[in-house]
């Protein structure tokens, strides 16, 4: 069933409906309560089909953002030639203070700074009457980027066109005037009997925690109700707003319902049993007494209205859910501690500008004219007044003082270095050592346009041996790579110890690093040569901790066919995610390394 707005049929179905419909029902939604919704997340990449559905905006004129307009075109500052001009402060507001629709592009890669900014000046734009409606354009190329966590906590809204073709996407407009009736009556517009309840259940089946979920769902019911003049709404009105509102928010597939079991045609005959009889005193009086009653039963949902509920969110849920989750969760655990390494470090000649900050030039660090001249344009009269009765002159037309100096800040992205730490011992060493070599040289084609540099470290027999040094030279790293010798016993706590040099040695030269290990776990060697497995394994344990509190994020990839716990407890210790790959070859270690690093290596 389609998700029309000309449609009034109160039937649930299953059906969410066709992608370009779902689009068309968010804007409309979206124009009849903005201060509800928020605004509409929208999974598109520039192309006809997206030009087509912003074209249903021009009569709202919309504001068009971007993550690199600068804090005071978003927020708003003072205009530096008009102070001058008129000798007094003179304000410029931002693009956000009037409200209205705002479209922001290449969402996915807003600072958290940013969406910071723009969301804080939405919610001021709601307090003056005029709600700002946010569309984010999310152009993410890889499952593991996304908007960030506050942008997309705050947009009420999903919808998807990748994969549409422009014939599925025909012309059409909003409904202006439905819509304008529908603001009219969306404030009388209450919610069903059982509705709260059967959209807080939905929300705890697909694992959604954000209260703020449940309210946007409602709150898209009600606009739908309002935009077919309903004054209640009805089940129809609740399976939209799940597929909308909900289904994009999902952690977990939900399960199968189970079919439960009739009730015996006698059981209808058979008297009411009797109320249980109170235990004391306080139980006998709330029974006598109603009103004492504190454990009063809350309105439960209707079972039939959740199981809609659940039926319209599953079936607008991503193709790929499970799949972004796993992405998600592994990009995250790598990135965890890059605050520790600095990923980012400051910068007095490139990188991303950050805001000025006041000092003294000189240290080879450079001078924001507009940021000084900002500083200083509040000041120009009383200080003129200052001069004239000093000196009995006006003095110069700009007096700039030394605290007015702003210097100019940037912020550089350092370079990765991954290691490879394999597990070239036992008899499936030539297995493990091809899956690394062909991982490696996927992953070294695209290293010098990421400025990444790649590593590796092989342990067999009795030690550890860094086989390829960090680089980005692909030849080098093929004749390095060729003809590396397996088999023998397992040195995992020395590969660890050789890993923790190496670290330390990659932070040393501006880098952040990145640790990949491929092994079963089962170290047999310690850190002095003895082949005691005891030793061993307290060895791998400690190397493992030294790693975790440095930082480093790591991922561990067990490519043996059977669970093993050995592994587990590695992971555990290094604080690392932890990825079964049983088959694994060289295209899915690249891949899943790719989704580690927040990089499309595929």
């Amino acid at each position: 069933m389609a998700l029309d707005a000309s449609s009034d049929n109160d039937r649930p179905g299953p059906a969410p409906g066709t992608p370009w419909a779902n689009a068309q029902l968010a804007l409309a939604l979206l124009a009849i309560n903005p201060q509800g919704l928020g605004g509409l997340w929208l999974m598109a990449r520039a192309g006809p089909m997206r030009d087509r559905l912003l074209a249903q905006l021009a009569a709202f004129a919309p504001q068009r953002l971007h993550p690199a307009m600068p804090p005071d075109s978003l927020a708003g500052g003072m205009d530096i030639a008009e102070t001058l001009l008129a000798q007094a402060p003179r304000w410029r507001p931002g693009l956000l203070a009037k409200g209205g629709w705002a479209v922001l592009s290449s969402a996915e890669r807003t600072s958290a700074a940013t969406a910071a900014m723009i969301l804080d000046q939405a919610r001021k734009s709601c307090a003056t009457g005029q709600p700002t409606a946010l569309v984010a354009l999310d152009e993410s190329a890889t499952e593991a980027e996304a908007l960030p966590s506050p942008l997309a906590e705050a947009l009420g809204l999903f919808a998807d066109l990748d994969g549409l073709a422009l014939a599925d996407c025909p012309e059409a407009a909003l409904p202006m005037d439905k819509i304008t009736a529908a603001q009219a009556i969306l404030g009388g517009v209450t919610l069903a009997e059982d509705a709260l309840a059967a959209i807080a259940e939905t929300c705890q089946i697909l694992g959604i925690a954000s209260p703020r979920a449940a309210l946007f769902c409602m709150a898209a019911a009600r606009a739908h109700a309002a935009l077919h003049g309903r004054h209640v709404t009805t089940a129809k009105d609740l399976e939209i707003a799940a597929a909308l509102a909900l289904a994009h928010r999902a952690t977990r597939q939900p399960e199968a319902p189970q079919d439960q079991a009739p009730t015996p045609p006698e059981a209808s005959l058979s008297p009411p049993a009797p109320p249980p009889q109170a235990d004391n005193a306080q139980d006998r009086a709330a029974q006598d007494d109603p009103a004492q009653d504190t454990t009063a039963d809350a309105p439960q949902p209707d079972p039939a209205t959740t199981e809609m509920l659940i039926a319209s969110a599953q079936a607008a849920l991503p193709h790929d859910l499970l799949a972004r989750l796993q992405a998600g969760r592994i990009a995250r655990q790598m990135a965890k501690g890059a605050a520790g390494a600095g990923a980012r470090q400051a910068s007095q000649h490139r990188g991303r500008p950050l805001p000025p900050r006041s000092g003294r030039p000189g240290t080879g660090q450079r001078v924001d004219i507009f940021a000084t001249l900002r500083q200083a344009a509040p000041w120009q009269k009383i200080r003129r007044a200052a001069v004239q009765a000093a000196q009995g002159t006006a003095g110069p037309q700009l007096l700039i003082w030394p605290r007015d100096i702003q210097l100019k800040r940037f912020q550089a992205r350092q370079e990765r270095a991954l290691f490879f730490l394999v597990d070239a011992s036992g008899s499936a060493a030539v297995a493990r050592l091809a899956e690394a070599k062909g991982a490696i040289e996927l992953m070294l084609a695209q290293a010098y346009a990421r400025r990444d540099h790649v590593a590796l470290i092989t342990f067999r027999g009795t030690q550890a041996e860094l086989a390829l040094p960090p680089t980005r030279a692909l030849v080098q790293a093929k004749r390095r790579l060729a003809g590396l010798p397996g088999g023998g016993a397992t040195p995992l706590a020395g590969a660890l110890d050789m890993a923790r040099a190496c670290v330390a040695q990659a932070r040393a030269r501006g880098q952040t690093p990145a640790l990949a290990v491929l092994t079963d776990g089962r170290g047999n060697i310690a850190l002095d040569g003895s082949a005691n497995r005891q030793a061993a394994q307290a060895d791998t344990t400690r190397m493992a901790q030294a790693l975790r509190t440095m930082r480093v994020p790591a991922l561990v990839l067990d490519t043996s066919m059977r669970p093993r716990p050995d592994v587990q407890t590695l992971a555990t210790a290094l604080g690392a995610e932890l990825v079964r790959l049983p088959r694994a070859d060289a295209q899915g270690l690249s891949a899943t390394l790719g989704a580690a690093l927040g990089r499309d290596m595929a």
